[in-house]
């Protein structure tokens, strides 16, 4: 009989006899059955299991000194409007401390329209900033030191636009292109498996993301041409185990396209940046991100033969749970933010947004984003959980939750390898319906009170009242004002050259060089984003979903 075994029968059985347990099991949300107690006999040991923070396999931290020499950039999301109004938040965000920007585009810009589009009517600059040609974005980037400051843009399937956009603002601004820091988001397989938003059908738009990555490889030394992200996936309903190893199966696909075309892995995988969410369950989020640092570092060493360090060493982003939020009791949101910004940094992030509480109510007011900055700023300067590495590795929970989901997780990418690969699980729908058959069952422990949404399903009051906060409201004149622009911008630019543009990428995208070199030319001559996206729906073709639930 174990240590354990003992105590349960001598020492827990006779108390329970007398006050029994809250519940008959704990679970977590991923519904995970959490053990009563974790002992030493539940964490299992491996050769290369821990290291130390720096070395492979990185579970205890990607740095060897972590926040002790380099804070976590603080990176608050922002986007309304149009250029001009997202600049003024992004600039009051760096007068606050923010050290770090992080752009959202709104529906019409990530799908590849012009905001005159008959499709892009209601939509333009509402959930994010309208972004229609490299104009707009040096009005976007206004006074800021693209130099000085790294520069992350929320954008998927036209990514590869924004890119060259980007490196064109930065040519005419002086700024070299070996000096620009910043992320292009670009995971298109998280936007088939769970954000929907896409153009063309899944092989060329793989190719778009292989594209740019070799493009970063060769040009920009500080780019992370692609975030590989389990936040949406997350957000879709997806469990922990499944949110690392649907993540790391795109990592898996990008990479292996990228080395099929001739590119050495150590060549670009220092350039791979991963984006997680940091949701409510608080020790299953510290395991979470510590296994997937593990388990990428091995996959990086035994599937890529990877020799440097920097192409083992899992990076991410870190977004607190938007899904978490409620509508109800919106100053909850307060504290249910601190606690997953507090779970990412024992996790060990390399930047985080936090959510404003408002965000289940509207895009978030200046004060939303103060209160949320100002959590990570308390975070870092007053609580003290940056002063030390990897605080909870030793914890038994936190051991044995991380042997968990690393486990849990390589069993999934197993399972992708013997359905044909990550491309082949897309298509076939089964990422979609393992998510689907997640959160389903998460739902139904809602509804049914068995999972605790505090001020939702328990602990209500019988009238919200009126807001404690004036939530963020968008000008009405916005669209109006912003295709006005965009047509005195077409009337004025030299249509010739445009033309031309679009022709030469025309002819690249239906042959298999690099489409990056001939976007950036059309870029130049003042090409549209939804010019260029409709010059390659003829030789990539349009992407139409298969429903599998």
């Amino acid at each position: 009989m174990s240590d354990v075994e003992r105590w349960e029968r001598e020492t827990v059985a006779p108390f329970l006899d007398r006050v029994e347990e809250r519940r008959q099991e704990f679970t977590t949300r991923s519904g995970r059955v959490v053990r009563r107690l974790y002992t030493a006999a539940d964490v299992l040991r491996r050769d290369d299991g821990e290291g130390f923070p720096g070395e492979f396999p990185f579970l205890r931290g990607p740095y060897p000194t972590m926040y002790r020499a380099r804070p976590w950039t603080m990176r608050q999301i922002a986007g309304y409007g149009g250029p001009e109004d997202t600049n003024d938040r992004l600039r009051y965000l760096i007068a606050q401390g923010q050290t770090g920007i992080s752009i959202d585009f709104d529906m019409p810009t990530l799908m590849g329209f012009d905001s005159d589009h008959e499709d892009a009517s209601g939509e333009v600059g509402r959930e994010g900033v309208a972004i229609d040609h490299v104009d707009d974005l040096h009005a976007l980037l206004d006074s800021i030191d693209l130099g000085a400051i790294s520069v992350s843009m929320t954008i998927n399937p036209t990514a590869w636009v924004l890119l060259a956009m980007h490196v064109v603002v930065a040519e005419e601004r002086g700024v070299p292109l070996d000096g620009l820091a910043g992320t292009t988001q670009a995971d298109i397989v998280k936007e088939f498996v769970a954000q929907k938003e896409w153009v063309y059908p899944v092989a060329p738009s793989m190719r778009l993301v292989r594209d740019m990555i070799v493009f970063s490889a060769e040009r920009l030394p500080r780019w992370n041409a692609v975030n590989i992200s389990g936040y949406h996936i997350r957000e879709a309903g997806a469990t922990a185990s499944q949110e690392v190893a649907f993540t790391l199966a795109a990592g898996i696909a990008y990479s292996e396209d990228v080395v099929a075309s001739g590119l050495p892995f150590d060549d670009f995988a220092p350039r791979l940046s991963f984006y997680f969410v940091a949701d409510s369950e608080f020790l299953e989020e510290v395991a979470k991100f510590r296994a997937a640092r593990r388990l990428w570092a091995r996959i990086a060493r035994d599937r890529f033969g990877a020799e440097n360090p920097e192409s083992m060493r899992l990076r991410f982003h870190c977004q607190t749970a938007g899904s978490a939020l409620t509508a109800r009791q919106p100053l909850n949101n307060i504290v249910r933010a601190s606690l997953q910004a507090l779970a990412a940094v024992f996790g060990g992030a390399q930047s985080l947004h936090v959510s404003g509480m408002d965000e289940a109510l509207a895009i978030p007011s200046e004060l939303a984003m103060k209160v949320a900055l100002r959590t990570q700023q308390i975070i870092l300067e007053e609580s003290g959980v940056s002063s030390t590495i990897d605080p909870l590795g030793g914890s038994y929970a936190v051991e044995a939750l991380t042997n968990e989901i690393e486990q849990e997780a390589a069993e999934y990418l197993e399972e992708i390898d013997a359905r044909g690969g990550t491309v082949e699980c897309v298509e076939s729908g089964f990422f979609q319906q393992e998510i689907a058959d997640a959160a389903y069952r998460s739902q139904l422990e809602k509804e049914s009170g068995e999972r605790v949404v505090v001020g939702v399903n328990a602990y209500r009051e019988q009238q919200d009242g009126a807001l404690p906060f004036e939530i963020h409201r968008i000008d009405p004149k916005t669209e109006a004002r912003k295709v006005a622009a965009l047509r005195e911008f077409r009337a004025r630019r030299d249509q010739a050259r445009v033309d031309s543009a679009l022709e030469e990428l025309g002819r690249v995208a239906a042959t298999d060089e690099n489409v990056m070199l001939p976007t950036i030319e059309a870029v130049r001559a003042r090409a549209t984003g939804g010019e260029i996206v409709d010059t390659l729906r003829a030789p990539f073709g349009t992407y139409v979903e298969t429903v599998v639930f």
